[in-house]
């Protein structure tokens, strides 16, 4: 009995001493919480949900209820005003709608990628994702060298050339579209126009022959989990401990895996076909391998760079293009007099011509406004985030240094002191002799770091949009939603269901 006694005893005492560490441990932390809320509190925003957590709980409830985030932010940038303040834990992020804050930050080298949110990036759950590619590298050197070998495979000369490419997987999808009218079937857009769009990227940048319409492939649902993954794993700091995730997380690690795998291994037969002085495509992939070849050094990280950016273009270069194609065919189909516009100028400019040249779709100026609008309020790829790491004044608020900064495009383009009836969609805003909008609308960020793919895409879209347009009558079928789904990235959560019909 004395050595139970004796025993407990050292027990308690060995416990106590871990106990006492965490209490002081919690108490240096609730200390440094408040620190933290003392030295941003100053900036207007909306009440904590706790003195912990932040905002965190009302950020959390809004994505387990399948809302939209972005739309919390609006209503909190009516009410705050131009830059306002959010906590989670003891991080903070400073909201920007500012326009000359806007062009401050995006314009200069000087304020880095964020990176609470893209360190987050360069892995998921473990498995190494966008890495260091274009979109995540924070070091301005790094960035800089990967961009100077990217930049030639996205010349307008260049792209000029891939615009038989463009031609040729679109008329694929008219092909299934023309099936649907024959057979009087509905037509999924969403998932029409996501294939056509991996069919293009796969086959223009990296000679991947996929044709989704016709075959079945792992690629669309690796990039949908992926990007789900994605939504989690950065809003959500607990989701990884949740016992109840292990399954999504394995899948996600999988999907993730599939995509660098099969990136090794394109990059490495093409690399060695070059050296066999074998015939290649003449695609961005090709391109960036010889643009690579005339740098002075290359090192075996670079050529990890290399795979992060064939994971960056095989995602971004698709997902985007999808989702705004979709978006633009849910609002035409509610808007019959801008389609019946729009319509008159594919009609005028192009007429029968199956083949679109770079000039034809240069001249469908009201085409673009369309595609402009539809980016204006629904910005596929919403937030930007960046670093102040000095003090500095935004619309009279005083920002102290060493904190987050986040840029809304999807926010901006919705609010009332920027758009006249934001909710209206009305592409006469971006007629070419309307005004400007001064650095509230940036649906591919602006600056040195703006989306080196965004001709690729505008062009892409344009010969899908104009063929369509040409071709076929379509309308919306009834009982759809119009809501918006955000899956890292925003996309409409209808589908965007169409009856197809042969145009007389």
């Amino acid at each position: 009995m004395a050595v139970f006694h004796l025993l407990w005893s050292l027990g308690a005492k060995a416990l106590l001493i871990p106990v006492f560490l965490l209490f002081i441990a919690f108490l240096i932390y609730g200390l440094y919480l408040k620190y933290i809320h003392m030295k941003y509190d100053h900036i207007p925003g909306p009440p904590r949900d706790s003195f912990f957590l932040g905002h965190s709980p009302t950020l959390k409830r809004i994505m387990k209820n399948d809302e939209l985030v972005h739309d919390k932010l609006i209503e909190w940038s009516e009410t705050y005003g131009s830059v306002y303040r959010l906590n989670v834990l003891h991080f903070v992020v400073v909201c920007v709608t500012c326009p000359e804050a806007t062009k401050e930050i995006l314009m200069s080298p000087k304020y880095l990628k964020d990176k609470f949110v893209y360190k987050k990036l360069y892995n998921l759950f473990g498995q190494r994702f966008f890495g260091n590619g274009l979109v995540t590298v924070q070091n301005h050197e790094l960035w800089y060298k990967q961009r100077r070998i990217m930049d030639p495979a996205f010349s307008t000369l260049y792209l000029r050339g891939l615009i038989g490419t463009f031609n040729e997987r679109a008329e694929k999808l008219m092909d299934k579209l023309a099936d649907a009218a024959d057979n009087n079937t509905e037509a999924n857009m969403l998932h029409l126009v996501n294939c056509v769009t991996l069919d293009v990227i796969a086959k223009v940048a990296f000679g991947m022959d996929l044709d989704l319409l016709t075959n079945s492939s792992p690629f669309p649902k690796a990039i949908e989990t992926c990007l789900n993954a994605m939504v989690y794993y950065i809003r959500d700091l607990t989701f990884e401990f949740n016992p109840m995730n292990r399954r999504f997380i394995k899948e996600a690690r999988e999907a993730c895996r599939l995509l660098r795998t099969t990136g090794a291994r394109v990059i490495r037969e093409r690399k060695t076909a070059m050296q066999n002085g074998e015939d290649v495509p003449k695609d961005i992939l090709t391109q960036i391998i010889k643009t690579a070849a005339t740098e002075e050094t290359m090192t075996e990280e670079d050529e990890e760079f290399m795979l992060d950016n064939f994971v960056t273009f095989f995602i971004a270069g698709q997902e985007t293009t999808a989702n705004q194609l979709a978006f633009c065919i849910m609002e035409l189909g509610r808007h019959p007099e801008i389609l019946e516009k729009v319509r008159k100028e594919v009609d005028d400019v192009i007429g029968m011509k199956q083949d679109l040249s770079y000039e034809d779709i240069g001249k469908l100026t009201y085409l673009s406004q369309v595609l402009k609008e539809t980016l204006r309020m629904y910005s596929t790829v919403p937030g930007i985030s960046r670093e102040i790491q000095e003090d500095m004044v935004i619309d009279g608020v005083h920002i102290p240094g060493g904190v987050s900064c986040m840029l809304n495009s999807y926010v901006s383009g919705r609010l009332e002191r920027f758009f006249k009836d934001p909710l209206k969609f009305d592409p006469d805003r971006f007629h070419p002799d309307a005004p400007r909008p001064y650095y509230c609308y940036y649906p591919f960020a602006l600056g040195p770091r703006a989306c080196l793919g965004q001709n690729f895409a505008q062009m892409e879209a344009k010969v899908v949009m104009a063929k369509l347009l040409q071709r076929f009558d379509f309308s919306l079928v009834p009982g759809q939603t119009f809501e918006i789904r955000d899956t890292g990235m925003l996309r409409p959560k209808s589908r965007v269901v169409c009856s197809i019909k042969h145009r007389k």
